[in-house]
């Protein structure tokens, strides 16, 4: 009976062992998949880091680019708006010199802007 006890008692010893082994196997294949997934999460997360920093670095281009451009886009209008101011003294100084002193190149002038005018209305109707 004392042997019974003893065998049955290994027996049990045996079945435990290997049932704890079993679920230590199980334990580890979860764990090694888990350390696997959390690896490839790192992964992504700094491929992700990665993209973001460079699409950073390319709005911040863009936006550096669009300000230059913006700027030399303000600094030519300014210059055109001062040539414009020019051209409108120095026509107008024109226009009274000619006034005052030879007015009838004056009229013809006025004429001849007139008739640009009319050409100009004209081909425009016609190109509709």
């Amino acid at each position: 009976m004392i042997v019974a006890i003893i065998i049955s008692s290994i027996t049990g010893f045996a079945v435990a062992w290997v049932i704890q082994m079993l679920k230590m196997q199980s334990i580890q294949k979860e764990l090694k998949s888990t350390e696997g997934m959390l690896e490839s999460e790192k992964l992504i997360k700094e491929t992700l880091r990665k993209e973001n920093a460079i699409a950073f670095q390319l709005k911040e281009t863009v936006e550096l680019d669009f300000a230059k451009k913006l700027k030399e886009a303000e600094m030519a209008l300014r210059i055109m708006d001062e040539d414009i101011l020019l051209l409108q003294k120095n026509n107008e100084e024109t226009e009274a010199l000619l006034k005052a002193g030879q007015p009838e190149i004056h009229q013809l002038k006025l004429k001849l802007i007139e008739a640009n005018n009319s050409i100009a209305r004209y081909k425009a109707q016609l190109g509709k």
